[in-house]
């Protein structure tokens, strides 16, 4: 594998590119070359040839006349003469001259040894072309041994008339050695050049290489997320250049990095402390993002894995209407759509969708929002719930004010017993919506702070003392026995003396209304060391309150037995009024009854010193 990247590497492909590119110059230099010398030399050798074959022609032209040729004795001394002349002039490196005449026979030769072929004709083919004055007669042939050989045949004139042929047959490996001579320096100068080419080519190539590598590191390191180096500028060329913009690049990455993780921390920021749940799904329903409050509201350990439908316990249809548009609404509770909320009901949670959208894309995914409205869906149903109250508990008096008005206007008026009983119930619904407004009046000021507390210094025991006398008549009335209990080391108390007073008087007056003939109800006051507080029981032995109401009892306008207790004169706030004031001065207040046996209402209060400090 290293072997493989090693081939695969720049620099290596550089100089295989640059030795190429020498290997192919050298060859196409050397064969052309080569070849020019080549025929350099052997057209060289020809003509140094045919200039001996012309001589050689001129020289025997007058020995091989035909006038010599009647006279023997001039012939034969002729033909010694002209055998010594080619035997010592014309023997060129062994080259075989023959001088033949007009009938191909040989009359003089350069070669010792075939002296005994004088007066046998020669029969090669150029001999014949020449003896018919043809002059361009050349041949290279290979011998039986593998020698390259030069043969030329030459006509010989004679005042315009052919009286015989020059016939030379040369060898040629000398000129042969000559161009393999040259082959082999061109091959040594190919490899020398190949060396150096290769050597030249790697300093080459890692003066590109180098930066090149340079900037790979870089690019890696920059990937790994290190920023802080630089790569070095070596020039000005387009490697430098490429550098600078690398470092450019790398900076403004830098920065561009720092700034996204930057807003991704504000908004992992904003996620985690937003008092709203976020989930967000991609293109396909996943969950991919979700921030702690999510997690709290849909009361799960963690989103991964999850799909949005599945997670708020929605139909695949029912999420694609609501992606439809931007901003669709939705109230879930406990995961099942509702329409309605009740007390009694869970956690109630407004979910709402945002589609995400991609330029060409369409959309690419859902962001949901969630909000716990639980309280805000209780406070809207007490509010439609409290208006329906209102509005039924002034019904009914003015329903009766009216009709009793209609019939003293009609002639009940002249009958005197009975109009003033008209005129009684008249008033007494008068007195019953005097009680209603002013209960009303005293709730929004409790509910707007404009109650402010008068506290000041009350003993304990007068103040329980008092409220029993206040309701002794009534307990005289239905024979009930009240008793007064208070611990001895619980003596002041600094607390607005009239609102807890009211709601003493609101819960013995209850007390009483419920407890039939005979009854007892028994006040407590105790002191509680450990919170520093003050707990005051109302307990009665009346008929109680069922286990389902027990949870509702202090809303506003909330009867167990409503009929009857409207008969009794109640408004239904009384409860309502009595928590707030409770409330105001910091305590509590709870109940505690039991169907048929009793009831027990335990208000606490800090005790607290002049000026504000806890006792």
């Amino acid at each position: 594998m290293k072997g493989k990247s090693f081939f695969r590497t720049i620099q290596v492909k550089l100089v295989i590119i640059y030795l190429l590119l020498i290997l192919v110059a050298m060859q196409l230099i050397g064969v052309y070359f080569i070849s020019t010398v080549k025929n350099s030399l052997i057209e060289s050798f020809t003509n140094n040839l045919k200039e001996q074959a012309d001589i050689l022609s001129k020289f025997a032209a007058p020995s091989l006349s035909p006038k010599l040729e009647a006279d023997s004795d001039s012939s034969e001394n002729t033909t010694e003469t002209l055998s010594l002349v080619v035997r010592n002039l014309f023997s060129i490196s062994g080259a075989e001259v023959q001088v033949l005449d007009s009938n191909g026979k040989i009359v003089a030769t350069s070669q010792q040894m075939q002296q005994s072929d004088i007066g046998k004709k020669n029969n090669e083919l150029a001999v014949s072309r020449a003896l018919q004055n043809i002059r361009d007669n050349e041949e290279e042939i290979i011998d039986e041994d593998n020698m390259h050989k030069k043969m030329i045949a030459q006509p010989v004139v004679l005042n315009e008339k052919v009286v015989g042929a020059v016939y030379i047959v040369a060898s040629m490996n000398d000129l042969y050695d000559t161009v393999n001579r040259v082959n082999q320096i061109f091959f040594s100068g190919t490899l020398i050049a190949l060396g150096l080419t290769g050597v030249l080519g790697v300093l080459l190539a890692h003066t590109i290489t180098s930066p090149i590598q340079g900037l790979t590191k870089q690019a890696e390191a920059v990937a790994e997320g290190k920023f802080d180096f630089q790569v070095p500028v070596l020039g000005d060329d387009e490697i430098g250049r490429l550098s600078m913009a690398f470092n450019d690049m790398t900076i403004r990455l830098k920065d561009a990095l720092s700034v996204n993780e930057e807003e991704n921390e504000k908004l992992a920021s904003i996620l985690s402390n937003m008092s709203d749940g976020v989930v967000a799904a991609d293109e396909h329903g996943k969950i991919i993002v979700w921030n702690r409050r999510a997690l709290e509201l849909l009361d799960v350990r963690s989103c991964e894995g999850y799909e949005l439908p599945t997670l708020l316990g929605l139909s695949e249809q029912k999420l694609q209407e609501l992606q439809q548009g931007r901003g669709q609404t939705l109230l879930l509770d406990r995961g099942q759509d509702v329409e309605h909320v009740s007390d009694e009901e869970g956690d109630v949670l407004r979910v709402t969708f945002t589609p995400i959208h991609r330029r060409d894309k369409g959309i690419t995914g859902t962001i949901a929002v969630l909000q716990d409205v639980t309280e805000q869906e209780k406070l809207e149903h007490s509010r439609r719930q409290f208006v329906a109250n209102v509005s039924h508990e002034l019904r009914t008096p003015l329903t009766t004010i009216k009709s009793y008005a209609e019939a003293l206007n009609d002639g009940a008026l002249e009958e005197r017993e009975l109009s003033s009983r008209f005129v009684g119930v008249i008033s007494n619904e008068t007195e019953r919506m005097i009680r209603l407004v002013t209960d009303l009046l005293h709730l929004s000021r409790l509910d707007s702070n404009q109650a402010p507390l008068r506290r000041r210094q009350t003993n304990v025991h007068d103040m329980l003392d008092e409220v029993a006398d206040r309701f002794s008549f009534q307990l005289r009335q239905k024979s009930i026995k009240a008793t007064v209990r208070v611990d001895s080391g619980l003596q002041d108390a600094w607390l607005d003396r009239d609102q807890i007073d009211q709601v003493l008087d609101n819960l013995i007056s209850n007390a009483i209304k419920y407890t039939l003939d005979g009854g007892k109800i028994e006040l407590t006051a105790r002191k509680q060391q450990s919170s520093g507080t003050m707990a005051i029981s109302v307990k009665d032995t009346g008929i109680g309150i069922p286990k389902k109401d027990l949870s509702r009892i202090f809303d506003r306008f909330y009867r167990v037995d409503k009929a009857r207790s409207r008969n009794m004169g109640g408004t239904g706030l009384g409860l309502s009024i009595a928590r707030e004031i409770v409330k105001a001065h910091g305590g509590s207040i709870a109940l505690d009854s039991e169907l048929n046996e009793g009831t027990t209402v335990t208000f606490t209060l800090p005790l607290l010193q002049e000026g504000g400090e806890i006792a």
